[in-house]
Formats: C-alpha cells, sequence, structure tokens
C-alpha cells in the first residue's frame, strides 16, 4: 500500500524533532498537504485529516514554535535514494533557484524578483521568496523503460540582501555590502555542496562522486572555484566565453597566448562530431558531440583543467511531413577531467528532472501558498511540503515499481501512453486509501496517539 510505505519512509524524519509529538504532528500535517482540496493551506490540511471539531492550534505551533530541524527531513529521502543508485554510479544532483510568491508586506525576506516567465523584450518583476533546491537523480532508465526520477532532498530559504535607503548613514550602506557577499546565491550553493557532500559521507557513501548539474547562472568564478573533495560540477556555459590551453611544459607561461570559444569550437570541422547513444524523452537516441579535454578559463577556474563538451543542435519536425528544425546547441564544462562523455551527458539530459519538481511542487501542491509570516514557518512550512513530496515519489517507487502499472485507473483514449504514474494519479492513490478505515495510513491520523508501535520504532 502506498500509505504503509509512505509512514515507513517518514520513520527518517523522527532525527529532525526533539519531541516525538511534534514528529507525529508534523507528519500528520505532511500527509494532508498533500491529501488537502483547493489552496495548500495549514487550515485545508488540517480539515483533510477530518480534524474540525479538534483543537488546530497545536497544529499551527508546528511550523512557527515547535523546535525541529527543517533540512534534516531529507536525510531520510536522501538515505531511500542511494538504493536505487547502482553501487558503482556517481551520485547526481540537480540544483536550481526557484521563487514562490507572495503578498503580505510583513514577510520577513520577501523582496521583488525578475520574473523568470515574463518576455525576454520586457522583464518583469514579482514579490516573493527565493529558495534553493536540489534533487537527486535517480538512474530509472538503467532497469526500466522510463526516464529518471529527481527527488528533492534540499529546499533551502535564499534571501537577497536587503538594500538601505539612499539617506542611509554609511554604517547600514557598509552592513548592506558585506551581506550582499554573504548572501549571494553562489556562495549559497557551495554551503549547499559541501553539506551534501558531508551527508553522503555520513550515509557511508564517501567512494562515491558528487556530480552536481546546474544552469547558466551557477557558471561563475564563485562557484567553480575552491570545489570540495570528490565533487565535479558540470555547468552550462556561455557561447563566447573566452577559453585557452595549458602552456607547454618547461616553460614559464601558465596560458597559451591563443583563445577560443566553444562557439568556434562548434564550427571548426578538424574536430570531428562523435555519437553517443542516451535516453532522453522516453527512448534512446543518438546524439552528436565534440569533446575537448584539458580546457582553462583565466578569468573562471584558472589554472583547473576543464573537460568541454559541445552537444551538436538537434532536428525536430512539428508534423511527420514538416521540415525539420534545429534547437539550439548546448556547451558544458565539467570541473573534473577524465569522466566518461556518455554518463556526463545523460546526466545533463536527466537534469530537466528538477523542473518536473518545480511545476508538482509549485501548481499541483501548491508550495508557497500557505499564508504564514512567522520567521521560523517562512522556511519551515516549504520545507515539510517538498518533504512530503519527495517521500511521496520514493512511497510509489517502493509499492508500484517506477512504471505506471494497473495500480492506477486507466488512461483516457486521446491519451498516449504514459511511462510513470503522475503526481495527481499517486495524490489520487493516497487519498483513497486516507478513506479507507483499515488502511495503516487512516489508523495513524485518526488515532489519540497515532501508531504508538510506529512512534516506539522511530525513537528506536
Amino acid at each position: 500500500m502506498l500509505g504503509e510505505a509512505l509512514l515507513e519512509i517518514s520513520l527518517g524524519w523522527r532525527c529532525a524533532f526533539s519531541r516525538s509529538s511534534s514528529f507525529r504532528r508534523a507528519v500528520c500535517l505532511a500527509i494532508g498537504l498533500l491529501c488537502g482540496v483547493g489552496r495548500s493551506t495549514l487550515t485545508r490540511a488540517i480539515l483533510a485529516l477530518g480534524r474540525k471539531d479538534v483543537d488546530w492550534s497545536a497544529d499551527y505551533r508546528v511550523c512557527s514554535r515547535a523546535p525541529w530541524d527543517s533540512q534534516a527531513l531529507f536525510l531520510s529521502a536522501m538515505r531511500e535514494s542511494l538504493k536505487y543508485i547502482p553501487l558503482n554510479e556517481w551520485c547526481v544532483m540537480a540544483y536550481d533557484d526557484t521563487r514562490l510568491k507572495k503578498t503580505g508586506k510583513k514577510i520577513q525576506g520577501a523582496q521583488y524578483h525578475r520574473d523568470p516567465l515574463s518576455p525576454r523584450f520586457h522583464p518583469n518583476l514579482m514579490y516573493g521568496l527565493r529558495f534553493l533546491q536540489c534533487s537527486i537523480l535517480l538512474p530509472l532508465h538503467q532497469t526500466a523503460e522510463c526516464n529518471a526520477r529527481g527527488i528533492p532532498i534540499a529546499f533551502e530559504l535564499a534571501p537577497c540582501a536587503k538594500k538601505p535607503s539612499s539617506k542611509a548613514s554609511p554604517e547600514k550602506w557598509a552592513e548592506y555590502r558585506f551581506e550582499q557577499t554573504r548572501l549571494n546565491l553562489s556562495v549559497q550553493f557551495k554551503e549547499s555542496l559541501a553539506r551534501q557532500r558531508r551527508n553522503l559521507d555520513d550515509l557511508g557513501e564517501a567512494v562515491r562522486l558528487l556530480l552536481a548539474t546546474v544552469d547558466g547562472s551557477f557558471c561563475n568564478r564563485k562557484c567553480l572555484r575552491d570545489i570540495p573533495e570528490r565533487v565535479a560540477i558540470l555547468a552550462r556555459t556561455r557561447k563566447d566565453a573566452k577559453l585557452c590551453m595549458p602552456a607547454a611544459e618547461g616553460t614559464r607561461r601558465l596560458y597559451m597566448p591563443e583563445c577560443f570559444t566553444p562557439q568556434s569550437i562548434l564550427k571548426d570541422e578538424t574536430i570531428k562530431f562523435e555519437k553517443v547513444r542516451v535516453v532522453y524523452g522516453g527512448a534512446e537516441r543518438e546524439l552528436l558531440f565534440k569533446r575537448v579535454e584539458g580546457v582553462l578559463w583565466r578569468s573562471g577556474t584558472k589554472t583547473r583543467r576543464l573537460t568541454l563538451l559541445i552537444l551538436a543542435p538537434i532536428p525536430y519536425s512539428v508534423s511527420p511531413n514538416g521540415m525539420k528544425n534545429y534547437r539550439d546547441p548546448s556547451f558544458l564544462i565539467c570541473t573534473q577531467t577524465g569522466l566518461p562523455s556518455r554518463q556526463l551527458i545523460q546526466a545533463y539530459l536527466d537534469r530537466w528532472q528538477i523542473e518536473v519538481n518545480h511545476k508538482d511542487e509549485k501548481h499541483i501542491l501548491g508550495v508557497g501558498q500557505a499564508q504564514v509570516w512567522s520567521k521560523l514557518a517562512i522556511s519551515r512550512q516549504p520545507a515539510l511540503a517538498v518533504a512530503a513530496y519527495s517521500v511521496l515519489q520514493l512511497a510509489a517507487l517502493a509499492a508500484y515499481g517506477p512504471g505506471r502499472g494497473k495500480a492506477f485507473a486507466e488512461l483516457p483514449k486521446w491519451r498516449k501512453t504514459q511511462q510513470r504514474p503522475s503526481l495527481q494519479d499517486l495524490l489520487r492513490a493516497l487519498r483513497q486509501e486516507l478513506t479507507d478505515p483499515e488502511s495503516a495510513i487512516n489508523q495513524f491520523t485518526s488515532a489519540p496517539h497515532g501508531c504508538q508501535n510506529m512512534l516506539d520504532t522511530a525513537a528506536a
């Protein structure tokens, strides 16, 4: 059953709480956030559990007063996710920032940001909170006919420094400049990356290489310099980045005077394209790429040797008999040399799963819709909802497997074959179990003290 698998994985949340009562209320509140209908608020979560006639004040205090660590909730998701990664494979993680819209002017950390959905010719602004998310990528395409799966393992508040007024004192401006360097997104990314490396070591995975895949906003000197050990970054770079080769041995030079760009390597006919077969879009496809080993980036990584990968434009057509169009090429750099090209390209293509996570979290689960303004609840409540989403995805893998089996309703006739169950399918199955009096998840949420055996197991 999906609910039993969800409760079993959520046992790992116990380490984040100092009291068992807070742990039980947090698990019940997470189930209510998943099963609630309408706006994803704390009130809807309490009503989804059928607790409209019970005192609700303690449920509201779970996120605002109870002592617990919101980021420790994701340790159980990371531990469970490692079971789906072969022992000889890398641990691939995708990083990206996202923004949650807000309206309250007393919400600490809420500011105006550039709307990423605005058109290029007219940038718009949105008022909200900025979060940094990390998702571990499960290579399910190695064992089943499906795409990779992204499981969020970190959802951290990443605020910007608040700019003072023009009439502020010099001390305020000096404090603002210091906060700019401390609250920089690149700095917070490096701190989160080092934290994930320590978490892997604590889970007994010190031998694994951690490969972080990022987009072009993280391809800068602050992110790519001083990387922790056993960590590599695969980033999308600019087509006009100035690169060079190392100078010959025996000279005092560090760099060759001749510079080149990834765009020039793409047009260089002396460097031939290589072929590789990867899984993308639910099928195995053939891609063309160029590889240049031992590249240097003076203004970015200085003397660190890089690997440059250039993916050729992919042709596509809107109709079977229509003309072929081409997508833009991709220019990638990796901070470590000697890694297989196929695995690097596959890791970059699997990074799309973090965008799927963003869509599920904001458009279906409604992360960020809860009206909270307490200093602790601002970061805790979204993290609790995202952690519940991670546990639900892992519980579906444990209960049903990676594919969309017979446990779900049949697709409409106009729908194409779907390889994986959607989030709506999982929520529908979880709601059905919540209304079943004999299900374990119903007994846990309806009992006065929850399932005592489960609480005792979590405490042990």
